[in-house]
């Protein structure tokens, strides 16, 4: 089933390749594609989650997020598997997508000649960076090309960070690795390193074409995780995943909830208040008042915002009276 759903993603990108002009999708293809995101987009279309959702979202693990989407009904969202420059520090930003197949020359000349027409500049690997925006992360299917596969070197590299200030997520190979990085929030998630590079334009140095980009800001694949445009990106721990933008904010709030509650509990442990038998179950309705006391108490001494935990505090009231 996951074969022919991206079959069909790959079939209608090239069955209408009249849509890859001003960004290949336009705004109202992304917008009806992504109708339950209810807040702000960017001008592609594309949904915008806050920044301040993206700045907790630092905090999320890779598990706490699974968990909320499978909940959800979202489990084809985490590919791992992954070769990593900076492996220590955590990738979040806002998707732009873009999907590759295999080259196919008269598909090309049709997408070289509107790239013609719209005034897009170099070859179609550079028009994705062209439309980013700071905080977003380039995430691309290149099928896992890797010998003259990478369409992303130092100098498409440079251009990525100055728009996005952030790193990418590439099914294929990157090659000048060493001036990748020099720069220092360059987050990469990429299959490989190759030190050849892509021909994927019609008269590149007289080889035959390899590869042909067929969509920009549409719905792709990311090995085993479906993407769209706008979703939330979170790698960290050597795995990637894409969080669907309604969800974000949840997604956020499940993991500090978790961690008040884990911070909590083994501090009274620690205290030897409760058994392990007490915290390790759900908790009485007194362990409960305890919790949210214990939050007032230390509000600005928690690993979550005070306003997130005022928040819940609220939350729980809220609850409570029901």
């Amino acid at each position: 089933m996951k074969a022919l759903a991206y079959a069909a993603i790959l079939a209608f990108a090239v069955a209408t390749p009249v849509l890859a002009h001003e960004g290949f999708l336009p705004r109202d293809e992304v917008i009806h594609d992504t109708p339950e995101w209810k807040g702000e987009r960017f001008a592609d279309g594309r949904p915008k989650v806050p920044d301040a959702i993206l700045d907790r979202m630092k905090n999320v693990t890779l598990e706490e997020a699974w968990a909320t989407l499978r909940t959800a009904g979202y489990e084809q969202q985490y590919e791992d598997g992954w070769f990593t420059l900076f492996p220590d520090k955590i990738l979040v930003g806002r998707a732009l997508t873009s999907t590759w197949i295999p080259g196919r020359l008269d598909l090309q000349r049709v997408i070289e000649a509107d790239g013609t027409a719209y005034g897009r500049k170099g070859g179609p690997n550079a028009w994705p960076v062209d439309m980013l925006e700071q905080r977003d992360v380039y995430v691309s299917d290149h099928f896992g090309l890797k010998v003259n596969g990478p369409s992303i070197g130092d100098n498409v590299g440079n251009a990525i960070y100055a728009r996005s200030g952030n790193g990418i997520v590439y099914d294929g190979a990157v090659r000048d690795i060493n001036g990748l990085k020099e720069l220092p929030n360059f987050i990469a998630f990429v299959r490989a390193y190759d030190p050849s590079h892509h021909f994927g334009r019609i008269g590149d140095e007289g080889r035959a074409l390899n590869s042909t980009m067929v969509a920009i800001n549409g719905p792709t694949r990311i090995g085993h995780a479906a993407v769209l445009p706008g979703d939330v990106v979170l790698g960290r721990d050597g795995g990637v995943i894409f969080i669907p933008p309604q969800l974000a904010e949840k997604v956020v709030q499940d993991s500090e909830h978790t961690r008040l509650r884990d911070t909590f509990g083994h501090q009274r442990l620690r205290e030897q208040k409760y058994t392990a038998g007490q915290i390790d179950r759900e908790w009485t309705p007194q362990i409960e008042a305890d919790f949210v006391q214990w939050m007032k108490d230390n509000i600005d001494k928690l690993p979550v915002t005070r306003a997130a935990v005022q928040e819940y505090i609220n939350a729980l009231a809220k609850s409570a009276k029901k």
